[in-house]
């Protein structure tokens, strides 16, 4: 599992003390990585870089020191220098304003299709609120599909400043709508909107994150997306009884994306854009204002390493380079496990049936007897929002895959219960119609709210965070084009749920609905079990190398394990603070 990148700097010897931790990673007989650690290695390496496990061991098992290098080096000795730059996390905040609009639009929806009423020209059917709601999803399938790409031609900061455009146009539309195609029309411009922002905000994220703390970072974008949905909520219920209302709702949604073209008309884009682009200047210019105190050298080395490890994917145009790339994403085996972990864990997001609650909680809960189902869907929305909160803490310190293991039990049981209670309620459908055997305040209804309640808190934690870490998951040559797959997944999931929900509770009952869902949620757990190993505090070769035969689940655990123990050493230590990472690899 030798580096194929060449160390950004040569010794003749290398000592690794105790205090630099050390991987070992040797092939096995069945072709899987194996990793161990060495606790006190207090071994040196020849001139001509081997270093023997211990005195007795055979020559032919000999392994090589050299410093990891991928693009996350020089940002985490900075890391250990200092606190979080203040420019970091403004652009941070400013590119996840793109989440809070995503939650805004699946928020807002769920109060509109209860208040619109006749303002389209007609009573919309639950068919017409499912092609509403289903335009959004479509549009952002769509725009998903090609942000990527987009991404690497334009840079992160245009697309994201396009997606805004897209939103004022979609929204002033459905402002103005007073027929049902004009609304979807302005949903589905919407849509093109999300479906960019959704992808590249946490791109944008990720590229200017240091590693150990990349995981929070992303989540912010998730935090905005979950207090969206609390807003929308919100304001739902207060312009529930507001003659035309929801047109305010709609309308509320421009402030945030004006907000967000303002601000990056003065932020600059990402230093990997910058050399991706040969914009050396201007990717030293963002990296001085992230790392305030770092010296000249240390910049000089950070662009260095950017520009070694961007990789061009050959192709005489830009079609045969997109084209090269989808190939490159197939046929490396490690490029191909990370396609299917990224598109697996998105296409679970949307089919364990969260985005069903928010676009339709309001139909769930007046059909369960709740008259004032806006004011429940705030707990659900709160509930999201202070559990994605809690997953910001954790998702670093604890890891992803121990959250994602916790979090999709809780949501079957969740689910599994709301199926049962529901039997018990008795509901059935005639025509556009929800007739419940036992209305009213019921012992049962208050079960499906408590346990709704409960399953938002088990997916903000896992399911609703960690997917979107999908970025730390590919290469940069082909890190475009794989978080388009992943995020387009996540949308034709959405467009799925969002126009068959409705129906399903009417053809299969809400009981054979949320036992599907729940079915669904035990099968995801079983692919996370044994498919999505631990990535948190991993470098990004090292992430390569976890996937490169084979998911090695206990490797990568140990890995990370290793990696935080690493990390709490330098930080006691100032003389290691601007030390390499230094990683144990065959020779």
């Amino acid at each position: 599992m030798a580096h194929t990148n060449e160390p950004s700097f040569k010794e003749e010897t290398t000592h690794v003390t105790q205090r630099q931790a050390t991987a070992t990673h040797v092939k096995t007989n069945d072709n899987s990585i194996t990793s161990f650690f060495d606790e006190e290695p207090t071994h040196h390496t020849s001139k001509k870089g081997n270093v023997s496990l211990s005195d007795d061991e055979e020559d032919n098992d000999r392994i090589q020191i050299k410093p990891v290098n991928d693009e996350d080096d020089v940002s985490v000795i900075i890391t250990f220098n200092q606190g979080i730059s203040p420019f970091i996390l403004i652009l941070t905040f400013v590119a996840s304003i793109s989440g809070f609009m995503f939650g805004y639009d699946t928020g807002y929806i769920s109060s509109a299709l209860i208040s619109i009423n006749k303002d389209l020209g007609r009573t919309l059917t639950y068919g017409d609120k499912e092609i509403i709601t289903a335009a959004t999803s479509l549009g952002a399938l769509i725009s998903s599909i090609f942000a990527g790409t987009a991404a690497d031609i334009f840079g992160r900061k245009p697309c994201l400043m396009f997606s805004n455009v897209l939103f004022v146009i979609g929204a002033i539309l459905q402002i103005t709508a007073h027929r049902f195609w004009q609304m979807n029309a302005g949903r589905l411009i919407m849509g093109f909107g999300v479906g960019i922002g959704s992808l590249i905000s946490p791109l944008f994220i990720s590229e200017i994150a240091p590693k150990m703390i990349r995981g929070r970072l992303t989540v912010i974008n998730s935090l905005w997306l979950t207090g969206g949905q609390l807003i929308a909520y919100g304001c739902g219920a207060g312009l529930n009884h507001v003659h035309n209302g929801w047109r305010i709702l709609v309308g509320l949604s421009l402030i945030p994306t004006v907000l967000q073209f303002s601000f990056f008309l003065f932020l600059p884009d990402t230093p990997r854009y910058y050399v991706m682009k040969g914009d050396y200047e201007n990717a030293k210019a963002v990296l001085r204002r992230s790392y305030i105190n770092a010296p000249e050298d240390i910049i000089d080395r950070k662009v260095e390493e950017l520009t070694e490890l961007n990789h061009s994917i050959p192709g005489k145009n830009k079609a045969v380079q997109v084209w090269n790339t989808v190939k490159e994403l197939h046929t490396n085996p490690a490029n191909f496990r990370a396609l299917i972990i990224a598109c697996g864990l998105q296409a679970i997001q949307q089919f364990t049936g969260w985005n069903s609650l928010m676009y339709f909680s309001g139909t769930i809960f007046e059909t369960v007897g709740f008259s004032n189902s806006s004011a429940v869907s705030i707990i659900v929305s709160g509930t999201n929002f202070v559990f994605t909160l809690v997953a910001f803490f954790a998702i670093d310190k604890i890891g992803r895959r121990a959250i994602l293991l916790i979090g999709l039990p809780g949501m079957t049981m969740a689910l599994t219960i709301c199926a049962i209670a529901f039997h018990f309620i008795g509901i059935q459908f005639v025509g556009n119609d929800a007739v419940v055997s036992n209305s009213g305040f019921t012992a049962w209804g208050i079960v499906i709210i408590v346990f709704i309640i409960v399953f938002a808190a088990f997916y903000a934690l896992g399911i609703g965070t960690v997917p979107w870490q999908q970025s730390e998951l590919f290469p940069t040559n082909v890190r475009g084009v794989g978080t388009s797959y992943a995020t387009a997944t996540n949308w034709a999931g959405s467009l799925v749920i969002a126009s068959t929900f409705l129906t399903m509770l009417q053809n299969i009952t809400p009981t054979g609905t949320f036992a599907f869902f729940a079915g669904l949620s035990f099968v995801s757990f079983i692919f996370c079990y044994f498919c999505y190993p631990e990535l948190s505090g991993l470098e990004l070769e090292e992430v390569q190398s976890i996937l490169k035969d084979g998911f090695n689940i206990k490797a990568s655990k140990e890995l990370a394990k290793k990696r935080k123990q690493q990390v709490a050493r330098i930080i006691d230590d100032d003389q290691l603070k601007f030390e390499p990472t230094q990683e144990i690899v065959e020779s």
